[in-house]
Order: structure tokens, then C-alpha cells, then sequence
């Protein structure tokens, strides 16, 4: 009998799926990343069901929709007694283990880094901060130990978790570990507003990649563009992908590369203030769409899979990948069934998102289309949800994967948006959601051809087929 696997999670802050050369970037920043994803699993089209820190890495402890688990918005913790990745674990027999980044401490920016015990999702071994972009910098990283203390850290802020995680593999590996890592990287520094990358590492991208939605966003950005911050970013995320590189050469000194998962994926990703007057929170795929690849014990040779999938269903399937049960109330499926071409004929063939703070919406994304709704009345900050929401965006991901042309309220696309309405009520009530009212957009009709075309507002009522879309 095969003996458990050892589990490594490593997770970006804010990364999205395009820096990847495995998604065509040519700038050569992620060859670490790119080798895991070709010779292990690559989830192609992987997206989180929440583009805010806390909801998003509550999913990925749980298994569950932000809305299940409260942590609907940051700011809000882990509520104690619910199964999560590292309960399931230890419970096992595991040693978990997680460094860096955790923000579902509950804590606000006055008690950023200690993290109490029973705030921890289940974690037994503890060097991390709750809100880490407020106790470090680029080169100077202070993390708290399992008793609350403040440790100092040496050298550029990941490398120096890189570094903690290669002293957990090395004492702990002569039993089965969970290990979860969490960068900042390569989220912005709050206080400066800028990506602080290691020395020179800005310098080499310089130039080098803008991707087409910040190409043709940016000169209309609030608070200026992606140009300025770009570099930086790329320069981040190379040196993670560096060191990660550093951190499977230390499994491989120790004999647990075919004995290890590691899985690689990011909370969520950015649109650089392209789409609101934030980093994120909204339901474009740059927001949204992030990179995800697993290799080793049971992943190697799994394949590129294109099938749209969540992150929310990592827990179960890194659960199912160990041989433990996945707990009952665990809202995402294991991705097992489809590696090496497999199937899982009742997964949905769309991905449900919910998003908070800058807005109350929902959105839901198959492979070709997205579908977005927007509650007017809700309070962002306060309501988890809503009763009534309002089509506010459509895209064909086909014709236009960067998401430049709205074409919700179209009169050409009014079926495919009534279809997507019901895929989208579908999915909020297998999240345990109540039966929503969606309005349509309003509608509109193109009077030509072109990007010069006239666009006109119709009522619906004027319309033989059109209705206000009810649950």
C-alpha cells in the first residue's frame, strides 16, 4: 500500500493566470511554474469564487462559498468548528504547517500580525502574519511564531518564506505533512502603492509585456495605469517562481518529489485599477482567472485540462489525493475525475462567483461566455447577498478574452443571456443562496456595423420577446 502523500500548497497574493509562459507570456517570468503545470496537471481555466483576499483563501481552507462560511467580505475570520484543509489532515495523522500571508484572522490593521490559536483554521505549526502587507516590506519580513511573538526574517520577503518553508520540510518529512505557503507577492505594497521587487528584478520588464485589456484600459484608468507598476509585478512573481524552484530542489534532496503534491495557485488576480477603483473585485477574468497546476504523487502526467474549474474545489481535492474523506459539507469537487482526459459528468460546466466590497454581485463563467449581476440596493460591506440584482455585463470569452465589449442588454444576445440568468440562479442555489429577481439590462440595439456603430436604449416592453427576468 502506497503511504500518504505529503501535501504542499503554495499560494500568490493577487497573480494572474496570463503572467504564466504556459498561458503564451512571452517575458519568460513564471519557467518553474510553466514546468510544473506541463509535466504535472494544468488547470487552464481555473478561477476563484471571490476576488477579495479573505473570502477567497476562507474557500480554499473550507471548500465552501464565501456565503456558506460568513467570510463573505476581508475582515472577517474562519468561523471555529467547521471542518477546513488542515483539520481534515491533522485528524489523519498529519503534521500542518502554514508560513506567510493568512488575512482570516479577523483582525483590522491596528492588530495586523498575530493570529490567536483557535483563529488559525487547524493549523499546528504557525510562522505567519494575518495582514502581512501591514508588518513588512520588501526586505524586512516579521512574522509571528505559534506563541504570538514577532520573528524577523532575513533577506527579500519571499525568499525568506521560501526559506522558512524548506526548514519545515526538513524537520518535519520522516511523517506525513500539510504544508500551506503564502506569499504577498506579488500583491502592492499598501503603504506606497507600488510592487517592490528584488533588486534589478524590476529592470528586466521593463517594457516587456502589457497584456491587452491594461493595453486598452490604462490611459482611461482611475489613479493612473499598469504601466507604471507592471515591471515590478512581473519581478515579483519571478523571483517566487525562483524560489519555489529552490523549494522542490529541497524535495528532491530528501527523496519526496514522486512522494509529494504541490499544488500552485493564487486568491485571486488584478485589472490594476482598469475596471474599478481598486486592484480587483469585479468579475473580469482579471480579476478572477488565476493560475492553478499540481504536480507530483498522483498529479505527474495529468495533463492540461480546459474544462473551467474553481479553486474552491482544491481542498477536496487535495483531501480526496490523500486518501481521507472530504467532509460533508464541503460545497467543492475533486478534480481528480478529470485528469488524463477524464470526466465528471455532474460537475457544472460553468464556475459561480460572488464578489463583495466594491459591489454585491454575482457572476457565473463557462468557456465561452460570462454573465455578470450587480445588487443595486445592497450594502457591499454589510450584506453578504441580495434578493434583487440587475444584469450589468456579458461577454463572449470566444471572440474577446480580454473582455473589451460589453454586450449585456443586446438585443442579438437577449437568449443567450436569459440562458446564462438561469445558469446563474441554478448556481447560487446550490451555494445555498435565496431565490434571486434578476432585472434585465436594459435593452439595446445596434443600428450598424463597426466599432462606430449607434447603439439605442429600447424598453422592453416595446420588445415582442422581452420581459424583466424573474427567478
Amino acid at each position: 500500500m502506497r503511504p500518504p502523500p505529503n501535501v504542499i500548497v503554495v499560494l500568490t497574493d493577487q497573480q494572474r493566470w496570463d503572467t504564466t509562459g504556459v498561458h503564451g507570456n512571452p517575458a519568460d517570468v513564471t519557467p518553474e511554474f510553466d514546468a510544473i503545470a506541463r509535466g504535472g496537471t494544468h488547470f487552464a481555466q481555473a478561477l476563484t469564487p471571490q476576488p477579495v483576499c479573505g473570502p477567497a483563501r476562507a474557500a480554499l481552507q473550507t471548500g465552501r462559498y464565501p456565503t456558506a462560511t460568513g467570510v463573505f467580505r476581508n475582515g472577517v475570520p474562519i468561523p471555529t468548528g467547521i471542518p477546513t484543509l488542515a483539520s481534515v489532515f491533522a485528524q489523519a495523522g498529519y503534521v500542518t504547517g502554514y508560513i506567510g500571508k493568512w488575512h482570516l484572522g479577523g483582525a483590522d490593521a491596528a492588530e495586523a500580525g498575530p493570529v490567536a490559536p483557535e483563529r488559525r483554521g487547524g493549523y499546528q505549526r504557525w510562522l505567519a502574519s494575518d495582514l502581512l502587507e501591514f508588518t513588512s516590506d520588501a526586505y524586512r519580513t516579521v512574522l509571528f511564531d505559534e506563541q504570538g511573538d514577532p520573528v524577523r526574517l532575513i533577506g527579500f520577503r519571499s525568499d525568506a518564506l521560501i526559506d522558512a518553508a524548506i526548514r519545515f520540510v526538513a524537520d518535519h518529512h520522516t511523517r506525513p505533512f500539510l504544508l500551506f505557503v503564502s506569499f504577498l507577492e506579488p500583491h502592492h505594497q499598501n503603504a506606497t502603492d507600488d510592487y517592490p521587487a528584488p533588486l534589478g528584478y524590476r529592470e528586466r520588464y521593463e517594457g516587456r509585456w502589457l497584456p491587452p485589456d491594461l493595453a486598452a484600459l490604462t490611459p482611461g484608468a482611475p489613479q493612473g495605469g499598469a504601466h507604471r507598476h507592471l515591471a515590478g509585478y512581473l519581478g515579483q512573481i519571478k523571483r517566487v517562481d525562483e524560489g519555489v524552484g529552490r523549494l522542490r530542489d529541497s524535495l528532491r534532496s530528501l527523496g519526496l518529489t514522486d512522494s509529494t503534491v504541490l499544488a500552485w495557485t493564487a486568491d485571486h488576480g488584478s485589472h490594476f485599477r482598469t475596471r474599478n477603483e481598486e486592484y480587483k473585485r469585479s468579475a473580469h477574468d482579471a480579476s478572477i482567472r488565476v493560475p492553478l497546476a499540481l504536480t507530483g504523487s498522483g498529479f505527474t502526467g495529468g495533463g492540461r485540462v480546459e474544462r473551467p474549474v474553481s479553486t474552491i474545489d482544491l481542498m477536496p481535492t487535495l483531501i480526496e489525493a490523500a486518501g481521507l474523506s472530504v467532509p460533508a459539507a464541503t460545497q467543492g469537487r475533486s478534480l481528480l475525475p478529470l485528469l488524463g482526459g477524464g470526466d465528471d459528468p455532474e460537475r457544472p460546466q460553468e464556475v459561480f462567483v460572488q464578489i463583495s466590497e466594491s459591489h454585491v454581485g454575482r457572476a457565473v463563467r463557462t468557456a465561452r461566455w460570462k454573465y455578470a449581476v450587480s445588487a443595486p440596493q445592497a450594502d457591499p460591506w454589510q450584506d453578504a447577498g441580495a434578493s434583487h440584482y440587475r444584469e450589468t455585463e456579458l461577454y463572449d470569452l470566444g471572440t474577446d478574452p480580454y473582455e473589451l465589449e460589453n454586450l449585456a442588454g443586446l438585443v442579438s444576445h437577449r437568449d443567450v443571456a436569459d440562458q446564462l440568468r438561469e445558469t446563474l440562479v441554478r448556481a447560487m442555489l446550490r451555494a445555498g443562496e435565496e431565490q434571486p429577481v434578476i432585472e434585465a439590462a436594459p435593452a439595446r440595439v445596434l443600428d450598424g456595423r463597426g466599432p462606430e456603430a449607434e447603439v439605442r436604449s429600447m424598453p422592453w416592453d416595446t420588445l415582442p420577446f422581452g420581459h424583466h427576468l424573474r427567478g
